[in-house]
């Protein structure tokens, strides 16, 4: 469910100056390209939202490991997040409204592609190919509202935008519960079909082409050494779950991915034109806020990767519940945003941060509390609650610290950075912690099965079952009068995990909120806030 949360620098990222390619559109087509631009972005918005709440149910439908439901999130956000920057760069040089068609028309193929699949390996690979249409359609959203909307039309249409954008996301989880429970996880991908071909007609029918007409060379070698490193290291991690790290093809794709990892900084660091620019590092506030986006969001992407399992597996919820009782936290988001943000121009973004951080890692915290069992409303909502709090307040402040630690002309690689680094630490964060699922998961169960003297027919089913975890089934042969004990021990096993990579989660919150104190700048960057505020009040609108 992280994966649907709202990332520092999200609208930033989205949007490009006016500057670039303005190209203004009749006023009777504008709501059309509102309508336009608010589906495409909702249809990634909530397809992301809507695969973390049907993970369990395609995971018995296909029957899935714990690996194969990693890489079904891992390889969308993998390609996601290494080729979003280059998605806004397609744009801006060879039109926005093209690029965009091009990401909506390939995000429809994948996802009846995904529909369809009848394997986890084919799941897997259909997913990595939705990243590739959504690095392409996120960003162009909003930069075709820049480009195409004037300057005193640009703030409402963004507004309208970022107000429908909350309410898909808040929406889409209860709604595509609801299809889970009562049609089938693969309508999920299906929908997606319609909604493509009508924002397809419209975009060809009302939208106008823009394009930069100012772009350098495209860091394409950039581009393949950053997704190659990501992919090996993820793939590497995710993998030692399974053969263990002294298998040749874990440590073997491990260091392939750190050595494409330091190719890629050698690279940018060269590159008349790079996607990761390392100068902007040199400002003590953008690396403490990038260090601080790396460590709250593995946390958040990480941890909220397995409540699913835990309350559909393993609480006994149906996918709908499961997808309800997230809504609090968009909810939460959408409400105390805007007041948080205002935090900023009277006390900085330092406190803020840090109070945000460590109210995060209490709600963090909460999760650990619960057993099986008990009423939603004593036992997760208070912790979705908190936790919506601490992610409210520290979001607006996160993204002013980083658009206001470097040069206004950098503002837009800044932005670009931040988000990626939110996206990157969350594919990090379920590759590895889901090594602590998996090995804080089988000691337990080990010793809790202990004292059952099980058979050695029932402990070698058993020891393909407990590869899917939560999802894992009492194996036929178990006697009867050990059923409900060996039941109750894999729903304990998992809940030990569960509360182990909550409690981690709180830490690297706090680790977080450390890092906010010392690092991020607090009267500078509020007096930069104010001095922006009143010699350009329109530039937020761009």
């Amino acid at each position: 469910m992280a994966l649907s949360l709202k990332r520092p620098c999200d609208e930033q990222v989205m949007s490009r100056e006016a500057d670039t390619g303005f190209n203004p559109c009749d006023k009777r087509s504008q709501p059309w390209v509102l309508v336009a631009t608010i589906l495409g972005s909702s249809m990634a918005f909530i397809d992301s939202t809507v695969v973390n709440v049907a993970l369990p149910a395609l995971q018995a439908d296909l029957e899935a490991t714990v690996t194969d439901v990693q890489w079904i999130v891992a390889s969308y956000t993998l390609f996601l997040a290494a080729l979003i920057l280059v998605g806004g760069a397609l744009g801006d040089r060879y039109g926005r409204r093209l690029i965009y068609a091009m990401g909506i028309a390939i995000f429809a193929l994948a996802s009846a592609w995904c529909g369809f699949a009848d394997t986890p390996a084919m799941l897997i690979l259909a997913r990595a190919v939705q990243g590739i249409g959504a690095a392409l359609l996120v960003p162009g959203s909003l930069a075709i509202i820049s480009a195409t909307f004037s300057a005193e039309d640009r703030g409402r249409a963004i507004g309208t935008w970022s107000g429908f954008s909350a309410m898909t996301t808040a929406l889409g989880p209860v709604i595509g519960g609801y299809v889970i429970e009562n049609i089938s996880w693969r309508w999920i991908f299906f929908i997606n079909i319609p909604l493509a071909i009508i924002i397809l007609v419209l975009l060809f029918w009302h939208v106008p082409e823009s394009r930069s007409h100012q772009h350098g060379k495209l860091d394409w070698q950039g581009a393949v050494l950053g997704t190659l490193g990501l992919g090996g290291l993820v793939f590497g991690l995710t993998e030692s779950s399974l053969y263990g790290f002294a298998d040749p093809r874990v440590w073997g794709s491990i260091m392939l991915g750190v050595i494409m990892l330091a190719l890629f900084l050698v690279v940018e660091r060269h590159a008349d034109n790079p996607m990761f620019p390392l100068y902007v590092f040199k400002s003590r506030t953008f690396s403490g806020a990038n260090l601080l986006t790396l460590l709250l969001y593995f946390a958040l992407g990480g941890s909220l990767f397995f409540l699913p399992f835990n309350l559909i597996q393993v609480q006994g919820y149906t996918a709908t519940a499961a997808g309800a009782a997230f809504l609090p936290f968009p909810v939460l988001m959408f409400l105390i945003s805007r007041w948080s943000g205002g935090l900023v121009e009277r006390h900085g973004a330092r406190w803020p941060l840090a109070i945000g951080c460590t109210i995060a890692a209490g709600g963090f915290a909460l999760f650990a509390l619960p057993g099986i069992g008990g009423s939603y409303w004593t036992t997760f909502f208070p912790a979705i609650v908190v936790l919506g709090i601490g992610m409210s307040i520290c979001v607006p402040p996160l993204t002013t610290a980083v658009m206001n630690a470097v040069d206004r002309e950098h503002v837009g690689i800044a932005s670009g950075i931040n988000n990626a680094a939110s996206r990157t630490a969350g594919l990090l964060a379920i590759a590895i912690l889901g090594i602590v699922m998996v090995n804080v998961f089988n000691v337990q169960l080990d010793e809790r099965t202990a004292p059952l003297d099980l058979s050695p027919t029932v402990q070698e089913e058993l020891a393909v079952e407990r590869t899917k975890l939560g999802a894992a089934a009492v194996p036929a042969s178990t006697p009867a009068e050990l059923r409900d004990q060996l039941r109750l021990a894999l729903d304990q096993a998992f809940l030990v995990g569960f509360r182990t990579i909550m409690l981690l989660s709180a830490v690297l919150a706090l680790a977080s909120a450390i890092i906010a104190a010392l690092m991020i700048e607090g009267q500078k960057i509020k007096e930069r806030v104010q001095e922006g505020a009143a010699s350009t009040p329109s530039e937020a609108l761009g």
